[in-house]
């Protein structure tokens, strides 16, 4: 979630008697992206806009309830701009932002603001994770980062008295999911500081404009850093979680479970899915899913020579030449695949990033907690690429059959392409820059598994099993995730709903069910986001009949970034009608 909040100055000014709404709403975003850029820093330094390097964000109590405060005056003056007044493009962009900022500001009234952390993210990973964000050419980019680094405690400090008063108030991760949580924050701490992850900057070639002695003296304050403020105030979170945090964590698994959980977890809903779906009907959608998709997985099963699906999953789960022996050959497989889709990405989309992106192993510290992979967006202004994350633990948990499936949705056409498209749209640039809808993202992300079946990557049956456990695994996250939160499900039946109806490993079950426990609605979008594209994909192919051009069809969609989902089913409507007319 990207919060917003305003210069005091423009809080206070009043727009002339005279403007038109269009004026009055170009001074209005105007103000909102400058509130953007300043209350995201890091964010900032990434997009090129320097005025803010020696600044950490502010995640104290103050701020954040300042920043919900800013977010309500910004809507006072976005509801004092009539539509009608406005173009078709900025109708879209008054929408989005009207959604976005409502939501920042119902997102304050619940009490579970003060939970801070998931099994999937916290502050101090995403601390440690910074450099891989922000540019390291010039002196001023590695002094920007140690200014930055040396300011932690003003990060770690009020996150861990939030969390103080959380613990007090009850609003604590169920103890279920907290079983490899501790060495997210014990192994960051490096007793060599030129090995700490916020060292990794200043192993590489030394900048241009700095001496060889400068150089040393940067890395021996780096090291320093490290040494006397870093590892310090990791070390005090670690006292806190072990003695103030762990000992009190929650008995049940669902937020509802909590005061004001049952409203908390409905408006989670609403945010994750950009519907007004309820709990309930989703829980249904997933059930139907599931069982669509577990006979799909019969016929394969029986097809690869195997009695049912239960059989044939066995066998993949447990033969050995399914699972890469080395971090660096589950690399390479990966690599090669994600090349084999470079390839084929020409025939699918007409449009495609200038921004490309690497591959990397998840950090140690959280690998054997977190899911097999992840993306981290890079940036077309400061020059970094964009990240495929792969989990190299645990190697006899992460199949081979999977990598297809996983890269086609982490990389491309997934989300780097989409992430990457986005960046380079011309689009006002709060939502070029800053704005997300899991339905939309993670929906795509889904759907771009399914071209896998036309681009002929799933060409054995155990990379189609792959595919179809991957279906399974998003519809069983609309069981799982409304079965705890709504339902008063636990762990155990959780993790026994997805062991029967996806080829998983245990591994990723644990560390998936953990995630939805801990991270209440997020899971939800995949599966509602995948349905509503390929929904639409199948009215526009009916529609325009021979006429139908996927590639075309594909840009559309992704034409105007990550949208809510009706703001989507009206665009592919005005393509549907566009292409009509160019016919």
């Amino acid at each position: 979630m990207r919060i917003t909040i305003l210069f005091a100055a423009a809080l206070a000014a009043a727009a002339p008697a005279a403007a038109a709404p269009a004026d009055d709403f170009a001074n209005l975003l105007q103000d909102h992206y400058a509130w953007l850029l300043r209350e995201n820093p890091t964010a900032a330094t990434a997009l090129g806009v320097r005025s803010y390097d020696d600044r950490i964000e502010d995640i104290s109590a103050a701020a954040r309830d300042r920043r919900a405060g800013e977010a309500q005056a910004f809507l006072r003056r976005l509801n004092a701009v009539p539509a009608a007044g406005l173009g078709a493009a900025d109708r879209t962009n008054r929408a989005i932002l009207k959604r976005s900022l409502e939501e920042t500001v119902e997102a304050n009234t619940y009490p579970q603001r003060s939970m801070l952390f998931t099994t999937y993210y916290g502050w101090h990973q995403g601390f440690a994770g910074m450099a891989t964000n922000l540019p390291f050419r010039t002196r001023a980019d590695y002094e920007s980062y140690l200014s930055r680094i040396s300011q932690y405690p003003k990060i770690n400090d009020p996150a861990l008295a939030i969390t103080a008063e959380a613990v007090e108030g009850g609003y604590v991760l169920p103890c279920s999911v907290l079983g490899n949580y501790e060495r997210t924050i014990s192994g960051v701490i490096a007793s060599d500081p030129a090995k700490s992850r916020f060292y990794e900057p200043f192993a590489r070639s030394r900048p241009q404009d700095v001496t060889e002695r400068d150089w040393a003296a940067m890395q021996g304050r780096a090291q320093r850093i490290i040494t006397d403020v870093l590892n310090p105030a990791y070390a005090k979170h670690l006292a806190f979680y072990r003695t103030s945090y762990a000992p009190r964590c929650a008995r049940a698994d669902s937020v509802s479970a909590q005061k004001g959980g049952k409203e908390y977890y409905a408006f989670l809903v609403r945010q994750h899915t950009t519907t007004d779906l309820t709990p309930d009907q989703i829980h249904q959608i997933g059930l139907k899913e599931s069982a669509r998709i577990r006979s799909e997985m019969e016929a394969v099963a029986k097809q690869a020579g195997f009695p049912n699906r239960a059989a044939f999953i066995q066998e993949l789960r447990t033969d050995p030449r399914y699972f890469a022996t080395t971090p660096d050959q589950l690399l390479r497989e990966t690599a090669i695949v994600t090349k084999r889709i470079d390839g084929k990405m020409p025939e699918y989309f007409g449009r495609l990033p200038r921004l490309p992106y690497g591959l990397r192993a998840i950090p140690a510290e959280t690998a054997e907690g977190t899911t097999t992979a992840y993306y981290n967006s890079g940036s077309p202004e400061s020059g970094i690429a964009g990240t495929y994350y792969v989990n190299t633990s645990k190697l006899n948990q992460r199949p081979l059959w999977e990598i297809p499936a996983l890269s086609l949705h982490e990389a491309v056409p997934g989300h780097h392409h989409q992430i990457a498209l986005q960046q380079e749209l011309e689009l006002a640039p709060f939502r070029r820059n800053f704005t997300g809808f899991n339905a939309f993202s993670e929906g795509w992300g889904l759907y771009s598994e399914s071209l896998g079946e036309e681009m002929g990557l799933y060409d054995t049956p155990a990379k189609k099993m792959g595919q179809l456990s991957y279906q399974a695994w998003r519809a069983a996250r609309l069981v799982v995730d409304t079965g705890v939160h709504s339902k008063g499900w636990d762990k155990a039946r959780a993790v026994a709903f997805m062991r029967e109806n996806t080829a998983l490993t245990d591994a990723n079950i644990d560390a998936e069910v953990n995630r939805y426990i801990s991270w209440p609605g997020q899971a939800l979008a995949y599966m509602i986001g995948n349905i509503r594209i390929r929904e639409l994909r199948a009215r526009a192919q009916k529609a325009l009949g021979t006429g139908f051009d996927l590639r075309r069809f594909h840009d559309a969609v992704l034409s105007q970034g990550a949208v809510p989902l009706d703001v989507l089913e009206g665009q592919v409507g005005e393509w549907i009608a566009a292409e009509r007319r160019r016919a």
